[in-house]
């Protein structure tokens, strides 16, 4: 299971991850694909963001039973602990300067 949920994206962007996905919701794309095409949806949305945002997850054998990478300006950040990806939660004034502590 695959779900792509994108904020502020260019309506090409959409269009596209509608041809691979089903969006359930404005934004909310879920779909059951392998992970080559998976790989390729992420270097799509990568090369298509402009001022938005996306968070990809997927059901993968990891302790909690999935995985998710993020793109783009958002106060979400993941940060793994004791091989545990969890989200954390930038300061609102620092999201608006950019700031990361990566």
């Amino acid at each position: 299971m695959l779900v792509i949920v994108v904020e502020n994206v260019p309506p090409r962007l959409r269009g596209r991850l509608g041809l691979w996905l089903v969006e359930v919701r404005a934004g909310v794309y879920v779909g059951d694909v392998s992970r080559r095409v998976r790989a390729m949806i992420w270097d799509n949305i990568e090369e298509g963001l402009g001022e938005g945002n996306a968070v990809m997850a997927w059901s993968t054998n990891t302790e909690s039973g999935f995985d998710f990478m993020t793109l783009g300006a958002n106060r979400r950040i993941p940060v793994e602990l004791d091989g545990v990806k969890l989200v954390s939660f930038l300061p609102p004034d620092e999201q608006k300067r950019g700031v990361s502590p990566f």
